[in-house]
Formats: structure tokens, sequence, C-alpha cells
């Protein structure tokens, strides 16, 4: 059975058509919908903010548009430009996507949006109106409404990442062994070489919880907090994903 899109039965026939008036509607929607998107990554202090997310958008709006065209007059049944438009985006959110010089991953989920907000325009140069709705309404429930879900769960997790910088490199071992009295587990340490100029012994470190009380009643905050009183730690704090 054919897919009929439930909001081009709404706005009439003409809308799944290829003409002036429907490239102005989609390339409008296009607009308004990534500008949402931008504005919440530009609210977040982002580095791909709203500019970007509009290029982007439609840009993958445009490609669909010409592909659809194509294949209305010539016949064609590749579309060639859309699929070099997502070999491109899948360029730019990998590029878009850094690590700090404390080994942390910076910029996923905004590389991850921009990726889902180009396919979310390439849908709409198509003219699946209801699919990209969908499709935006999911994105901006995973980037606006998600995060403080995400935060609790990993603050509860048996199993989290610190970024460690010690006063001394001879006081590592006294750190292990107060990590190990606490009930914990270290299943790694790194040395950071970024530090290694600084005067100070920079570590990455993934801990586990071993003690059962910990598990119960300590988030990894707490943990941190008690772990920065000690005076040999000049800075501690938890590694974001």
């Amino acid at each position: 059975m054919p897919y009929t899109d439930p909001i081009v039965t709404l706005l009439g026939p003409w809308s799944a058509q290829l003409t002036f008036e429907t490239i102005l509607l989609r390339m409008g929607v296009s607009l308004v919908l990534s500008a949402i998107i931008g504005c919440e990554r530009s609210s977040k202090r982002h580095s791909a903010g709203l500019r970007t997310f509009i290029l982007v958008s439609l840009a993958c709006t445009t490609a669909m548009l010409v592909d659809t065209y194509l294949c209305t007059t010539m016949g064609s049944n590749l579309f060639l430009i859309s699929a070099a438009a997502v070999v491109s985006l899948s360029v730019i959110s990998v590029n878009s996507t850094l690590f700090s010089s404390r080994s942390q991953i910076k910029g996923l989920t905004t590389s991850v949006g921009l990726w889902f907000c180009g396919i979310i325009g390439l849908a709409l140069g198509g003219g699946y109106y209801t699919v990209t709705l969908v499709g935006f309404v999911v994105l901006m429930c995973g980037l606006a409404l998600f995060p403080s879900l995400e935060l609790y769960l990993k603050n509860r997790s048996n199993h989290f990442e610190v970024h460690l910088e010690l006063k001394n490199r001879q006081y590592l071992q006294d750190f292990v062994t107060t990590i190990r009295r606490l009930g914990l587990i270290i299943d790694d340490i790194e040395l950071n070489p970024a530090y290694i100029h600084s005067g100070l012994s920079v570590y990455s470190i993934a801990i586990s919880i071993s003690s059962q009380e910990l598990r119960k009643y300590k988030t990894h905050s707490q943990i941190i907090e008690a772990l920065a009183t000690l005076d040999y730690v000049y800075h501690i704090e938890e590694m974001k994903g």
C-alpha cells in the first residue's frame, strides 16, 4: 500500500508536487525548524550554532529538491546530489568533534544533531512533511529533555572517569591507596602528556564503585567532592563523554 503523507492530505495534492510554491514552502519550513534547533545549541554555547544548522538544513533540502527535479524531468533514479550531501555532512560532523586537553570528547552531541538536522532537511526536500516534523520533535526532545535524565543515570552508574591533577607525581600512590580504602577500583590510569611541563602530574583515571554502600548512597559528584579535599589534589573533576 503506497504511503500517503497526512500533512499532504491536509494541505492538498499541490503540496506533494514540485512547484515554485512548494519549493518556497519546503525551504521556509527548513529554515524555521533548523533555526529552532540552532537556537537550542547556541543557548548552550556549542560551537555549531544557529547559522551552521540553518545552512546545513537548507543545503540538504536544496539537494533533495534538485534530485527530485532530475528524477521528474529526466527520469533519473539516482539521488546523487543528496548522497553527496550526506557524505559531506558526515565529514563535517566528524570534523566538528574535538578532543580537549583533558582527553574529553567535545561537541559529539552537536555533531550528531547537525547530521540529524541534515537528514530532516533531506526528508523535507523530498516532500515528507510528517516524517520531517516527527524527526524534528524527536531531535528536540533528545537535545532539550534527555540531558537531565542522562546526567542522573551517569551520576548513579558504577563506572566513571576523572581528570586528576596532583601537585606532585609522588602522590599518585597515596591517591591510589585512598581510592581503594573508599571501596573504589581503578580500572585504568593514563598520564596526560599535555601537562608535562606544567609542574603538575595530570592523569585520566577510570574508576569502578565496588562498595555496596557507595553504590546505594553516594553519587559521582559526592565522591569527587570528597577526593578534592585531599591536600595533594590540585584539581579533580569527572570527565564527560
